[in-house]
């Protein structure tokens, strides 16, 4: 990318659920290296969506045309059918091409019981962070990808938590961030013989809005969030996922890692971008150092496996949510 700053110059892009957390990172980083990218989500400026958050949609398309690329804010309700087929139609009228699809839909910071064992928890919230985080990828998927397979070369990326197969210390919320990772391997299997990718990407702690007020600072004071979790000094901004996405989406080969799920900082060793503030935050090497090298043991086909037990898995998720993406 150092010899191009603008690799995704002409390219098209959408980003489903860009209001905030890695959607919103994500679409930056697209546009810093030129896409135009379509931001989309429920909340509006007319209209916010989710109780107790300021960010819009509107927000979201700003910073990305202010980084250079053009951003392009529409509402969609990423679970109602006609909307979504209503956006991809509009992509198509207006660009004549998709080149990135991010499913990076959510939802489910109200539904997640982090405290309860599975035969405690409200099956409701558990159906509806579900219906929230994967339906959405689903019909999404359905309706964007054969905008994105008219040419060869269309990336469709599933923003996920964690890389590997460890438990995600509370059922639907494992079921969640493995099901997204397994729809990236199903989606490549249909996608590649068409000249399609797609892959599953992780950012490691992720510093978003909702975890800077979890832990009462801001972006500019966030290290001392560290006092409450020590973990949070590892953390990184949405902006580092971003980053790594648009690495993938400029990188000619990224057909080979089709199918996988990769971490945003293994993507930096290989790619070299930073974050931010130009450091490279590496949460698999926080891990290792926290938990040992037998609780963190990177394999060689994209996958990382922790080998801890449940109770250390826990010790990071049941400090309450890490994952606001």
């Amino acid at each position: 990318m150092a010899q191009n700053r603008k690799p995704l110059e002409g390219k098209v892009a959408v980003v489903a659920g860009a209001t905030r957390g890695a959607g919103r990172g994500i679409a930056t980083a697209l546009g810093e290296a030129g896409a135009t990218v379509y931001c989309t989500g429920r909340s509006t400026r007319a209209n916010i969506a989710t109780a107790g958050r300021t960010e819009t949609i509107e927000e979201t398309a700003e910073i990305v045309t202010k980084r250079g690329g053009r951003g392009i804010p529409v509402r969609v309700d990423h679970l109602v059918e006609s909307e979504v087929k209503a956006l991809f139609e509009r992509v198509e009228r207006e660009q004549g091409r998709l080149d990135v699809l991010v499913n990076d839909v959510w939802g489910g910071d109200a539904h997640v019981e982090w405290h309860k064992r599975f035969w405690e928890q409200d099956l409701e919230k558990g159906f509806r962070m579900f219906r929230n985080a994967v339906h959405t990828h689903i019909i999404t998927a359905r309706y964007g990808a054969p905008l994105l397979l008219k040419r060869p070369g269309g990336l469709l990326v599933e923003i996920t938590d964690g890389d590997a197969f460890q438990y995600r210390g509370t059922l639907f919320y494992d079921l969640v961030k493995t099901s997204v990772i397994r729809l990236a391997f199903a989606f490549n299997e249909e996608m590649a013989p068409r000249g399609g990718t797609a892959v599953a990407v992780t950012p490691g702690f992720l510093r978003s809005e909702a975890m800077l007020d979890h832990f009462g600072v801001t972006e500019e004071n966030w290290r001392d969030g560290a006092k409450l979790d020590p973990n949070f000094i590892a953390s990184e901004t949405p902006l580092f996922v971003g980053r790594a996405v648009a690495a993938l989406a400029a990188d000619p080969n990224v057909a080979k890692k089709g199918g996988r799920v990769w971490s945003s900082w293994t993507l930096s060793d290989e790619y070299g971008f930073t974050d931010a503030d130009g450091s490279r935050p590496h949460w698999g090497n926080h891990f290792r150092k926290v938990f040992g090298d037998e609780a963190y043991r990177p394999a060689d086909d994209g996958f990382y496996w922790y080998w801890g037990t449940t109770d250390e898995m826990r010790k990071l998720f049941e400090a309450g949510p890490s994952d606001p993406v």
